[in-house]
């Protein structure tokens, strides 16, 4: 079955060559023991993965540059928290091209207090946990219409949307783990405006609405065929996808007995190469998933794989969300928690 999904301008569609990954109907595999339970591949001289791709998508930052964006200054203000790792500097790149003004405050741990983090032409100073409220209100006061962006960590992603909160800010949340309940519930309670997504990246968005869509129109359509799951993320990524879940939880529907305990994770750079065909150059970050599923007599199968080289999909999805939330502030909409169904919903999307 082939699927294809249109990327946005200032990505380049990249057709992976023919690696082995899994086998075509009655061949699959993933390794002798990936059916039994996960699998976390750090030593190359685990068995080969063996697999045609039938569907790819590959985001990877077009080398041209983004010329064609507008230099034109957007009245959003916003304070990306954790502007000192990749995903936020990436933000603050992509926030700069987009027009967006990015205050000079980033909020950070208490070793990174004091520090100033340099992206670009903008330099920004980092405060510690014991000055977040008084630094958050000040800010909100001198920029009325202040959006925070909150790509941290796990540990601190409760505290903070508690923060967000209490001071009354609108904020977009990336950042995954934490009491995701409790995090809901606080961000409720608070009556603000926020966008809200683990996954940021729109076109995969769009590929698991898709996927919903079809779990739901079709249940059982795939009762009795197999599933095999891979992903491979930089190796500094020890969980599993959330991503990954969710493609599966639809294949579940679909009728598929499948474990998330199954999925099998490469983390090994070697393998990363060799067997998966993840350039180097994005061995610190990328996201390779590939889902194979085969009838019960093993004559058909179908394979479903989305590749992401690189940080700028988020990037570009979070000053999208960031965008649509600042109009439903402006247009005085409901305070409530969005996602980026709700961005992609919208349109009008750069």
């Amino acid at each position: 079955m082939e699927l294809m999904l249109k990327v946005p301008a200032n990505c380049i569609v990249v057709q992976q060559p023919k690696r082995a990954f899994l086998g075509g109907a009655g061949t699959s595999r993933l390794g002798a023991t990936s059916t039994n339970r996960k699998q976390r591949v750090y030593s190359s001289s685990s068995s080969a993965i063996s697999m045609i791709p039938k569907m790819s998508i590959s985001a990877i930052p077009n080398q041209r540059g983004d010329k064609s964006m507008s230099k034109n200054k957007i009245d959003i203000p916003i304070m990306v928290n954790g502007c000192s790792g990749k995903m936020g500097k990436a933000i603050i790149q992509a926030a700069d091209s987009a027009g967006l003004g990015v205050v000079p405050v980033s909020f950070g741990s208490a070793e990174e207090s004091g520090q100033t983090v340099q992206v670009g032409a903008t330099e920004i100073l980092v405060h510690g946990p014991s000055e977040r409220e008084s630094t958050l209100a000040s800010l909100l006061e001198k920029y009325p219409n202040l959006i925070v962006v909150d790509f941290t960590v796990p540990s601190a992603v409760n505290d903070n949307a508690e923060l967000y909160g209490k001071v009354g800010v609108p904020f977009v949340m990336g950042t995954t783990g934490g009491d995701r309940d409790q995090l809901y519930k606080t961000v409720e309670d608070s009556k603000v405006y926020a966008v809200i997504s683990p996954q940021m990246g729109k076109q995969v968005v769009a590929f698991l609405a898709a996927m919903e869509i079809m779990a739901e129109q079709f249940p059982g359509a795939f009762s009795g065929y197999s599933l095999q799951v891979m992903e491979s993320h930089q190796s500094s990524k020890v969980d599993t996808s959330g991503t990954a879940k969710a493609v599966i939880s639809c294949f579940q529907k679909l009728g598929l007995c499948f474990d998330m305990e199954q999925i099998q994770l490469i983390r090994d750079t070697q393998q990363q190469i060799e067997m998966v065909g993840v350039p180097e150059e994005h061995l610190s970050g990328h996201a390779f998933h590939m889902y194979h599923l085969t009838s019960p007599d093993q004559t058909v199968s179908f394979e479903f794989q989305h590749n992401v080289c690189g940080r700028s999909i988020y990037a570009e999805g979070t000053v999208d969300a960031v965008i649509f939330l600042a109009k439903k502030v402006h247009s005085g909409a409901d305070k409530r928690i969005y996602n980026m169904m709700d961005v992609l919903r919208e349109g009008n999307m750069r």
